[in-house]
């Protein structure tokens, strides 16, 4: 086996069989959990959606729908996937040289129909098939359906026809809408480049690349003269407002002198002297 092809590899492929092919067709798992809620059927979907007119075709087994409750749990799994990708859509019911599907129409069509079935059901089941067949009557009137037969290829024509119908459908309401997410989508990457760009020149400000040339708006950082006179002030000002304090020890001074700048060890020998000096008297 192969692992799948990436959407953009997917998408290069569909680019040039366009005028070539009038159709795609694109295989999913069966399993709507496996596809339909999984986060790369979302970005496989709208990565079609946004650049081709996409159109999703559900298919369902007829020969096992003519349970009512059965009937009913594939229509909650269309409505599902139709919500979920709101894209133009398609109930195939195949199998129809088992079983016509007339008997699925007329249960979507006409409620009464549908009750009467539900009757010979007494399962709990059965009563939420009920409640739920009210609430899924605007979805019937919208909803394309096809009869169709896999072995036989008749209701391909049909097929065919709704198909023509969906893409219209796709240019005339969804494209306008993949379109303005596409134009909003780029401004709000073009604004946040831009915002990206002003906090950096902020950041940075305008510095010269020359490290000897100052430039308006810079402020060079304090060098060592500037650390040590600020330092020995610092210093100064602490002995004399703590002229009896012992707790400096002198005996560190040796170790570190050869780290010490020059001035900043005349600095140190100079207080070390008047220390003594007040000790002393």
């Amino acid at each position: 086996t192969t692992s799948p092809s990436p959407p953009t590899s997917v998408m290069k492929f569909i680019e040039k069989c366009q005028n070539t092919n009038q159709y795609v067709l694109i295989d999913t798992p069966g399993q709507i959990e496996v596809f339909t809620w999984s986060a790369s059927g979302t970005i496989i979907t709208e990565a079609l959606a946004s650049s081709f007119p996409t159109i999703v075709v559900y298919v369902m087994d007829t020969s096992r729908s003519t349970n009512p409750v059965t009937f009913m749990s594939n229509m909650l799994y269309a409505c599902s996937i139709l919500y979920k990708t709101k894209l133009p859509f398609i109930v195939v019911m195949n199998k129809t040289d088992i079983i016509d599907h007339s008997f699925a129409v007329e249960w979507m069509q006409d409620f009464e129909t549908f009750q009467d079935a539900l009757n010979q059901e007494t399962t709990y089941a059965s009563n939420l098939t009920r409640s739920m067949s009210l609430v899924l009557d605007e979805f019937y009137s919208s909803l394309r359906v096809v009869g169709f037969s896999a072995v036989q290829g008749t209701g391909l024509d049909e097929l065919f026809v709704q198909v023509s119908s969906a893409a219209e459908e796709y240019e005339r309401e969804y494209r306008p809408e993949y379109e303005r997410l596409k134009k909003s989508l780029a401004s709000a990457q073009s604004e946040r480049r831009r915002e990206q760009l002003e906090r950096l020149r902020t950041d940075v400000g305008s510095v010269a690349l020359d490290p000897g040339t100052a430039t308006e708006g810079f402020v060079s950082a304090p060098g060592p003269s500037d650390l040590i006179l600020t330092r020995g002030a610092l210093a100064e000002e602490e002995d004399d407002e703590e002229a009896d304090s012992d707790t400096d020890d002198i005996d560190h001074q040796a170790t570190e002198e050869s780290q010490e700048e020059p001035a900043f060890r005349n600095f140190m020998r100079e207080l070390g002297r008047r220390r003594q000096s007040r000790s002393s008297q």
